[in-house]
């Protein structure tokens, strides 16, 4: 999708907001794309800029990676164990169908909010990332399963040549929708606890003070963080899948 995505297309939406800002001509309701970019480098010279980025970052971050080792051992052990999934279902169902806000209202009540992002960014990305390695396991074709047995391929091979090749394309799919997920669920439930020295906080301060420069500069800040992470980690599972399948 983001492939599609052309230069063109991007300066025209960027016009259409510059005039419909200038026609408004009310800096609270709607700044200009010139105005962001002139807050914005404002605000990255500054050292809580990169402090607020670094918190928040670790933390998302944090709580994805743990969604994902813990997705993917569930997975297998679902794919495995019928009484596993049963188990799983509801569960996975009611953390699909409860919203964020309340998981952060919830959470509040129990724990910190300093590491509250940790917590939901994991609960939003798990479902989806246990559903699609758990579709990617059970969709691997059974005669290329029977082909290994009857050529008494070794355990190891299969997973590198069979079994890694086929999950990967979901595993990479799911990765690519919950990263985004996980920044803009972290991100919520910072902007609700307000931990200090986050972005979070840094969104509500701009929101109780009509700071509309600093909130539309924080969150072009947000997706641009979001997408770098996104890039950046999708690269790196290329280039582990590359490793993998070129080990003898």
């Amino acid at each position: 999708m983001r492939k599609n995505i052309k230069l063109w297309a991007v300066l025209f939406w960027l016009i259409v907001w510059q005039v419909v800002s200038m026609r408004l001509n009310q800096q609270i309701l709607l700044v200009s794309p010139v105005r962001v970019i002139t807050r914005l480098s404002e605000l990255i010279i500054t050292k809580d800029f990169w402090l607020a980025i670094a918190f928040s970052a670790s933390r998302i971050i944090g709580g994805f990676i743990i969604a994902v080792i813990i997705s993917c051992l569930l997975a297998v052990l679902a794919s495995r164990f019928k009484r596993v999934d049963e188990l799983l279902a509801p569960f996975m169902l009611t953390i699909r169908s409860i919203p964020v806000a309340s998981f952060i209202i919830l959470a509040l009540i129990w724990f910190s909010s300093k590491n509250l992002a940790v917590l939901i960014s994991f609960l939003m990305v798990m479902p989806v990332m246990y559903s699609n390695i758990l579709t990617g396991i059970r969709t691997i074709d059974s005669k290329m399963h029977e082909m290994a047995q009857v050529f008494e391929i070794p355990p190891i091979k299969q997973m590198r040549y069979i079994y890694i090749p086929h999950i990967f394309k979901y595993f990479e799919s799911a990765c690519a929708v919950c990263l985004g997920l996980s920044w803009k669920s972290g991100v919520a439930a910072e902007v609700i606890g307000m931990p200090d020295g986050s972005i979070g906080e840094c969104l509500q301060q701009a929101k109780v003070y009509l700071d509309t420069p600093d909130l539309f500069a924080w969150t072009l800040v947000i997706v641009c963080v979001s997408l770098f992470f996104e890039r950046l980690f999708l690269l790196l599972l290329s280039k582990i899948k590359i490793l993998v399948l070129r080990m003898d």
